[in-house]
């Protein structure tokens, strides 16, 4: 029983440290984050897209 009552505390635990957590985030700084992320993402996406079709076409010459 004790093995048991060792778990749900430590859970518990872990469910407060999370729940503090979120509640201390910021979330407009967030989302500057977020889409910050996903321009870069896009950015490196049409490099990598760019640059694979030119090492095709330069191996085809």
């Amino acid at each position: 029983m004790k093995e048991n009552q060792s778990s749900t505390d430590s859970s518990s635990n872990m469910f407060l440290t999370g729940t503090i957590l979120l509640a201390n985030l910021d979330y407009s700084g967030l989302a500057d984050y977020a889409v910050k992320a996903l321009v870069g993402g896009v950015i490196w996406m049409a490099f990598k897209v760019a640059g694979d079709y030119i090492s095709e076409r330069l191996k085809k010459k």
